[in-house]
């Protein structure tokens, strides 16, 4: 039988990523809160929470790790064409609590969603201290799809994603990718892969290399989204 720590909700202090278990995969603690405090020193660690309404906060850090390089990104022949059309006007932080609703409603065929209102709650009290942000796509006005995560020094760990026009989730995030190529983010993080990820051109590393990543990026320049247009250029 393999035992996780149940953390206390007066320290925000994890045990090390390394000693996830193998079984469930990258399953690290449980317990907790969800204070901005805890969530910026679980993402400074590699580490992310993930659980439904009827789970206890379950925190992770699987081995392997899903990410995108944005230097090697190439978007498919379908999504280059789809950029080069420019249907959508693309936005930063214009909508982040549209967005996370947004992503917070079940997908087809499930009942349920991981975005509890509690963690809704708890990633816009993220944004509004300036460590969550979306990006979002426009059509005539309207809101049709986007994405929020988490930026910490010149990383993004990306959390979500919704479209309600085909494809515009995608192009939203060909601009993020663009936007972290630009100010020298060298990796994405996308947490656990699906299809959808992998056709986007995400890999998996080694958690030890991410951890590298993620410690580097410490003596990197931060990324300052105060400083970023909000609204971006076509493509």
């Amino acid at each position: 039988m393999s035992y996780i720590p149940v953390l206390a909700k007066d320290n925000v202090l994890f045990p090390s990523a390394e000693h996830a278990l193998n079984h469930p995969e990258g399953l690290l603690a449980a317990g907790g809160d969800l204070s901005v405090a805890r969530l910026e020193a679980a993402y400074q660690q590699g580490i992310f929470p993930w659980f439904d309404d009827h789970q206890p906060i379950l925190w992770w850090s699987p081995n392997p790790r899903v990410v995108i390089f944005p230097h090697q990104f190439r978007p498919s022949r379908s999504l280059s064409k789809l950029l080069r059309k420019n249907l959508f006007d693309v936005c930063i932080n214009s909508a982040f609590d549209k967005v996370i609703d947004a992503c917070s409603e079940p997908r087809e065929g499930h009942s349920r969603t991981w975005i509890t209102p509690d963690m809704k709650v708890a990633y816009k009290a993220m944004h509004g201290v300036g460590l969550a942000h979306s990006v979002e796509c426009y059509r005539d006005g309207l809101l049709v799809g986007g994405l929020y995560g988490i930026s910490i020094g010149n990383l993004f760990f990306g959390e979500s994603m919704f479209h309600r026009e085909t494809d515009a989730s995608k192009v939203a995030f060909a601009h993020l990718v663009r936007l972290m190529r630009d100010h020298n983010c060298p990796i994405i993080d996308c947490q656990i892969g699906n299809q959808h990820l992998t056709s986007l051109g995400a890999v998996e590393i080694p958690r030890k290399k991410f951890l590298t990543y993620l410690k580097n990026s410490k003596r990197q320049k931060k990324i300052d989204w105060m400083e970023l247009p909000q609204n971006l250029p076509p493509w």
